[in-house]
């Protein structure tokens, strides 16, 4: 099968997630668009030819595929085509999400004929991972886009090669984390933050403020804000920062998986 496109398909908050995206398009040579569905969420079905090769970058939130996340996956149809699955994970691990992002992509029509599970900084303890991805992370996904694409090439819609994956089914339970940034007095109030979250979670008319039963911790709010306002803050996280930092400390690496 001749592949002569891909799509890079990533739902990414503080920029790494689709950071990885692109930096395995680049190693594809092949014409490229990208799409975060965490700004443009599918809405309706969208299907991708079987010459396209779509690389979904999912991060890993609890070690799971963010529900918002996998509601727009759903509607994300492959027609038989060749996929490659990318879980990003803050140098913790990455649990279930990438069997659930394979079996998303299976669900939905795709082969998925190549997996990853890379490593970037994490969003909500950036000293974690910091840096990440990095020379080292950008050499792995080179070769991990040209062993993808060859495989994608080689596919046989007929007796497609099944991936074996770690990870468990049923999924772990998916979680929450009772932590949520907020805004100083440093906010000027432009709404920045508002406009950006995906779940909903902060007033444009109060935007120093953040719904915790809505809010996902995902930090898009802070990668947006201009003045710098917004951060996780408060007793509760420096307590859980020195502990996960502590626990996080060693460098994990990224593996790839194939057939």
């Amino acid at each position: 099968m001749k592949i002569k496109s891909a799509q890079l398909i990533y739902f990414s908050a503080a920029g790494t997630t689709e950071q990885t995206a692109r930096l395995i398009g680049e190693g594809l040579a092949l014409p490229t668009q990208g799409r975060n569905l965490l700004r443009q969420p599918l809405t309706e079905e969208w299907a991708l030819p079987t010459d396209c090769l779509a690389v979904v970058c999912a991060p890993v939130y609890a070690g799971r595929v963010p529900a918002l996340c996998a509601e727009s996956l759903r509607r994300l149809k492959g027609e038989g085509g060749p996929a490659l699955a990318v879980a990003v994970y803050g140098n913790r691990d990455f649990d279930d999400c990438l069997v659930e992002l394979s079996d998303l992509l299976e669900a939905g029509g795709f082969h998925t004929v190549g997996a990853a599970a890379a490593v970037a900084q994490h969003s909500i303890f950036p000293t974690v991972g910091q840096g990440r991805p990095d020379g080292e992370d950008a050499a792995f996904l080179a070769r991990f886009a040209a062993e993808g694409k060859a495989a994608a090439e080689a596919l046989d819609p007929a007796a497609p090669l099944a991936l074996h994956l770690p990870g468990g089914r049923p999924y772990r339970e998916a979680g929450s984390v009772p932590l949520h940034p907020s805004g100083d007095r440093r906010c000027t109030g432009c709404g920045a933050c508002a406009a950006v979250c995906p779940a909903g979670a902060i007033d444009p008319a109060v935007p120093k403020k953040t719904d915790g039963e809505r809010c996902i911790s995902c930090a898009a709010c802070i990668a947006v804000c201009p003045t710098g306002a917004r951060a996780f803050r408060g007793p509760a996280y420096r307590l859980a920062r020195k502990g996960f930092e502590k626990k996080c400390a060693a460098r994990r690496e990224p593996v790839a998986f194939f057939g």
